[in-house]
């Protein structure tokens, strides 16, 4: 695999990481929603188990934050090291 096709691969993931920190911070979304109409209900069992969900959406979205960032840095340094520009990506995606 060429430097260029790697790249774009690197890319391609980078916009994966990117969905999935969507994907989780939607899912925290949803609960918030659930919790707001238990408010009415009160029902304990259903605001314990979100709670425990939410925890773990919150981790999982603060660990895909994190290598998000991480890859960030990792595809910029491979773009740097390799020499690739923004110019020689434009004449491959035409």
């Amino acid at each position: 695999m060429d430097k260029i096709e790697k790249f774009k691969s690197m890319e391609k993931i980078l916009r994966e990481i990117e969905d999935l920190k969507n994907s989780e911070t939607a899912v925290i979304k949803k609960i918030g929603q659930i919790e707001t109409e238990n408010m009415n209900l009160n029902i304990q069992d259903l605001e314990k188990s979100l709670n425990d969900i939410y925890d773990g959406a919150y981790k999982n979205l603060e660990n895909v934050e994190s290598l998000h960032n991480s890859f960030t840095e990792t595809v910029s340094d491979f773009k740097e090291k390799n020499n690739i520009t923004d110019e020689m990506l434009m004449e491959i995606r035409e």
